[in-house]
């Protein structure tokens, strides 16, 4: 920073000082004009003169003025005004007062509204002008008459240009405050949808394969003294869960690392085209799953593929957990027309206390079906969960298959 800018900032930070300097300043060109004659004896133009008292005191008392101009504008232009009108009446030759005033109505214009401007500006001109042109000892026409009504309508007009330009950048720091603001609002909900997404992918992930490996251990655990080889399949199942669960928590552990890492998994989400596989996990564990995948050969996005692939992949995993010995699933995905349904269906004798489906549909249930609804929600679509009539359970979501589900769902998100 300048010793310029040092300065400015100072005299910035105390308005009176500033005001007090301003002041000194005009009184200085106030009197230095006070000493010019613009009507010159023998013939010249301009000629020396030595001012008369009344005038040293009128300017000296409409720069003292001027000192708190900031602080009542309103009033200093009424002083200034007022010693600048005796000038006009009784000034011969006269001095250059009225200096005092313009500066009072630049102030009024620039820190007052554009209607105040316009009548106070009026009527200083018009009283000064008039007194001037009607009761002073000059001809009506005399330049220095014109000379008032020019200097105090460029007073009036300076303010009004200051203020004008001065709210314009008023507003444009507001705007731009305004979008700094939205900007980092956009970011925090960004970054909170980022972390549900990632939690409800990790829920899926870890819930489905150690549901599996539970059961499998179970199965193992009982089996282990009589039945040696069914134990070393139901381990061999336990191991494959396993990996599984570690390659899916590494991709999904993956997304959190920065864009261009060359170690960031680039593998596709999973999708309609996996369901099969993963109906054959849920099988090899005990729980068997009859699959109708009547989608007529049709893509759809990736988000609605991998948002119906994560609501099967839950919907089974509380089968598995929940329904009971013996239960049975189905599994139906059909298109219709702009529509993908997705209905999972149990046979299950009924709910233990711990089933996370039996909650009311108004107190959300556990995280698997708050994960749902999340998914369903955030592509636009419904999904309605409750015990069936008979017996067991119905999970049943519609998927719009349109092009706004880039804009409301994250197409590009990996498990």
């Amino acid at each position: 920073m300048t010793a310029i800018d040092r300065a400015r900032c100072r005299l910035t930070a105390r308005p009176l000082a500033l005001d007090a300097a301003l002041a000194a300043g005009v009184l200085g060109c106030m009197v230095a004009g006070s000493f010019v004659d613009p009507h010159g004896e023998n013939g010249m133009t301009w000629g020396i003169r030595t001012p008369d008292p009344l005038g040293l005191v009128l300017m000296t008392l409409g720069a003292a003025a001027l000192v708190f101009r900031r602080r009542a504008p309103l009033t200093v232009l009424a002083l200034t005004g007022a010693v600048s009108l005796v000038e006009c009446v009784t000034g011969d030759p006269r001095v250059p007062v009225a200096m005092s005033a313009v500066i009072a109505l630049f102030t009024v214009a620039s820190t007052t509204d554009r209607p105040t401007t316009w009548r106070v500006g009026l009527l200083t001109t018009t009283v000064l002008t008039g007194a001037a042109m009607l009761a002073g000892p000059l001809p009506w026409y005399a330049q220095e008459n014109l000379a008032i009504f020019a200097w105090t309508g460029i007073g009036a007009t300076a303010g009004d240009a200051v203020r004008s330009r001065r709210a314009v950048v008023q507003a444009i720091r507001e705007r731009a405050e305004r979008a700094e603001r939205t900007r980092e609002e956009e970011a925090r909900r960004r970054v909170a949808e980022e972390r549900l997404r990632i939690a409800r992918d990790l829920h899926d992930v870890v819930a489905h394969h150690i549901a599996l490996v539970n059961v499998q251990a179970g199965v193992a655990a009982h089996v282990m003294d009589k039945r040696p080889d069914q134990a070393k399949e139901a381990l061999a199942h336990v191991r494959e869960a396993s990996r599984s669960a570690l390659d899916e928590l590494r991709a999904t552990v993956g997304l959190l690392r920065q864009s261009g890492d060359p170690e960031a998994p680039t593998e596709p989400a999973p999708g309609l085209d996996r369901l099969d596989e993963l109906a054959g996990t849920f099988r090899s564990a005990g729980l068997p799953v009859q699959v109708a995948h009547a989608d007529h050969g049709t893509s759809v996005p990736a988000a609605v593929g991998l948002a119906a692939y994560r609501i099967v992949q839950e919907a089974l995993t509380n089968v598995q957990k929940h329904a009971g010995p013996g239960a049975k699933a189905e599994v139906s995905v059909v298109r219709v027309g702009q529509r993908l349904e997705v209905t999972v269906l149990d046979d299950g004798v009924g709910h233990d206390p711990g089933d996370e489906r039996a909650a009311a549909p108004g107190e959300g249930g556990g995280h698997g079906l708050l994960g749902m609804r999340e998914r369903v929600a955030a592509l636009g679509g419904t999904l309605t969960a409750g015990p069936r009539h008979s017996a067991g359970f119905r999970v049943h979501a519609i998927l719009p298959v349109e092009t706004r589900t880039a804009v409301h769902g994250n197409p590009g998100e990996t498990a």
